[in-house]
């Protein structure tokens, strides 16, 4: 009888791991030029080029990582264009988000002056399911500029008496930080409460040009009223 229940508790720890697998869509804010989307193609593609066209509307990236042996995690990382701050269609662009980036050039004061606004804008438009605000992460951008000075005590008071859940110096172009900055966020996020995750619709969690077909819904009916409009709101 021994040997037959050693053999049992043998094959029970054979048995395969359930993966828990989760989909989370992040924003990533800022002024125009700030290198939003120099962030985004480094961490999801692993490569910078001072090249990149000014984003309009709003585009977006996909990125998987296996966080560890039981948990997979999906990221939407969603680019704003730097003059939708107060559009009419940032409330579409932020729905389902559980975080947001808010990204400055630390060689252009003017966009750190810019963050609380993007800050607000966020706040007053969406939110986690528990209806407390979701966890905005500042990233103090283009770091390898020689001449750019970052007065961390004041970056610091400021996060704090604004409620960031952190910091951090960045540089796209050097890979300074980025992927810190993520794994920081998104352990925040796995950290949230049950009660604070939205639930994404299953088309938002397919391809991507099933993400773009669903917002053209929500599109259509904000821009109804607008002449009909049509707003070409991703790029796939």
């Amino acid at each position: 009888m021994a040997a037959t229940s050693a053999a049992s508790n043998d094959s029970s720890e054979d048995l395969p791991t359930t993966t828990q697998e989760h989909l989370y869509k992040i924003l990533v804010i800022g002024e125009f030029g700030v290198g939003k989307t120099s962030i985004i193609r480094r961490y999801t593609e692993g490569y910078f080029t001072p090249n990149y066209k000014l984003t309009i509307g709003v585009d977006f990236a996909l990125k998987t990582l296996d966080w560890d042996d039981t948990v997979k995690v999906n990221l939407q990382l969603w680019d704003i264009a730097g003059h939708e701050r107060f559009g009419h269609m940032t409330r579409v662009y932020y729905k389902y988000a559980i975080a947001a980036i808010v990204v400055y050039d630390v060689s252009r004061p003017a966009t750190f002056d810019a963050v609380l606004k993007w800050l607000y804008d966020v706040n007053s438009k969406v939110m986690l399911s528990n209806e407390k605000p979701v966890p905005v992460l500042l990233l103090a951008n283009k770091c390898d500029i020689e001449e750019a000075v970052i007065d961390r005590d004041k970056v610091n008071s400021f996060c704090e008496e604004h409620n960031f859940i952190g910091w951090f110096p960045t540089s796209a172009k050097s890979n300074t930080n980025i992927d810190e900055a993520m794994k920081f966020l998104v352990e925040h996020i796995l950290s949230l409460p049950a009660d604070s995750q939205q639930v994404m619709p299953d088309k938002m969690s397919s391809m991507p040009s099933s993400i773009t077909s669903s917002l053209d819904a929500s599109l259509h009916m904000e821009n109804k009223d607008s002449g009909g409009q049509r707003i070409t709101c991703c790029k796939v």
